[in-house]
């Protein structure tokens, strides 16, 4: 028997709190606001990633959150800009967590 699968509650339309970044930019941004918690998606990183000149005519790629975790997720996004997730030059993958 399968377990029952729980819908996921509804926070809203998905919205736009990150513009003109590069494919790379998209996927680090995007991982740690799913490593915070909050549903994200990149848009256009496949556009941007294929063709520079159609990647300006888009407005680079774009990273999309439900409308009830906007601001969670800019709080994330002005912390990684800010390098508050930095692992440093000693990091060692190895260690384990800090």
């Amino acid at each position: 028997i399968l377990p029952a699968i729980m819908p996921e509650p509804f926070l809203g339309d998905m919205v736009i709190v990150e513009r003109g970044l590069t494919f790379t930019e998209a996927h680090i941004a995007c991982s740690c606001l799913r490593a915070a918690g909050i549903p994200a998606q990149v848009g256009d990183v496949h556009i941007v990633q294929t063709d520079p000149l159609l990647s300006i005519a888009v407005g680079g790629a774009c990273i999309r959150v439900p409308e009830a975790r906007v601001a969670a997720a800019r709080q994330v996004l002005d912390a990684y800009a800010r390098g508050e997730y930095d692992l440093g030059e000693g990091f060692d993958p190895g260690a384990g967590p800090r």
